[in-house]
């Protein structure tokens, strides 16, 4: 049988991850798991798609009669588990400050509990975000389709829930829970988007949304649209400054085709039209249509029409 000298590279391992702590001056107590953990988030999420959509995203084997039952006993386990992981995160952003389990506790506790009171509002919004994906869809066969089988539908899901939880400062929460469905999907939206209601996305793979950006009601994208920014302002030290407002506003009602890019922070109107594989960093005014240049002529853009 083959030997792999197991003992030393436990050892090295150990040197290694403490040579890390080391140079992030971090000083790890025993006990447990200090960080959040992914996989009891991705249980969290998976049982809140159940209280959201009982007979649709809840158990197999699930009555109307006992719905109630269900999402009642349901909500509790996944609040207590969110609680669980509130904590863990309020605890690490601590960690250099004097130790306050009490403070830590009352804080998680009362984001969760105000997470939980906006569960029906985010059921609104995906009601609206699944009628929107039916409508905008002719392949799509009925309302429990899009929500069965529809990647932009699921990343939309994951965003409401990590949008709520963005806003209450559970920002490592948040990320995990976008991550989540972007591991899944393809589709990016960083949990600190605004997006109204009404959102489609179509296909959706490859679809980036960036942190800072404003998207208003009964807008749709198509796959690989980049909301994204333009450039990363640094301060004096040379490091990147955090949290400006970076990314574009997307009014109602408009339309970004297949491979658009937008960057910064520029506004497209009301009800505009983006065509495919257009590359965008100045405003757009309302109801334009905007399309890829395929020639240029004396500095003007313009479209050609190639025989068929």
């Amino acid at each position: 049988m083959a030997a792999f000298d197991i003992d030393d590279i436990v050892q090295s391992l150990q040197t290694v991850r403490q040579q890390w702590r080391e140079v992030q001056k971090r000083s790890l107590e025993p006990g447990g798991r200090e960080l959040p953990a992914r996989e009891a988030l991705a249980g969290i999420v998976e049982t809140l798609k159940g209280v959201l959509f009982p007979m649709r995203l809840g158990p197999p084997d699930l009555r109307q009669e006992s719905e109630n039952f269900y999402v009642g006993h349901a909500l509790d386990s996944a609040l207590h588990g969110l609680f669980g992981q509130a904590q863990l995160e309020l605890q690490y952003r601590g960690r250099h400050l004097a130790r306050d389990d009490a403070a830590v506790q009352d804080r998680a506790s009362a984001a969760v509990r105000a997470f939980a009171a906006k569960l029906p509002q985010i059921r609104s919004l995906l009601d609206s975000d699944v009628l929107a994906a039916y409508h905008g869809d002719p392949a799509a066969g009925s309302v429990d389709e899009v929500l069965l089988c529809y990647p932009g539908i699921l990343a939309m899901i994951h965003h409401r829930l990590a949008h709520e939880l963005y806003k209450l400062d559970l920002h490592l929460l948040a990320r995990i829970v976008a991550e989540l469905a972007h591991s899944e999907t393809g589709i990016d939206i960083h949990p600190g988007a605004q997006i109204g209601s009404g959102f489609f996305i179509d296909h959706g793979t490859g679809v980036v949304i960036g942190e800072t950006a404003v998207i208003g009601d009964r807008v749709r994208v198509y796959q690989a649209v980049t909301l994204g920014a333009k450039r990363f302002p640094r301060d004096a030290a040379g490091h990147l400054e955090k949290g400006l407002a970076r990314h574009p506003i997307v009014e109602d009602e408009v339309v970004i085709y297949a491979g658009a890019t937008i960057l910064g922070r520029v506004t497209l109107g009301r009800g505009a039209v983006i065509g495919g594989n257009v590359w965008l960093t100045h405003d757009v005014p309302p109801g334009a249509n905007v399309t890829q240049a395929v020639t240029r002529s004396e500095g003007q853009a313009r479209l050609t029409q190639v025989p068929a």
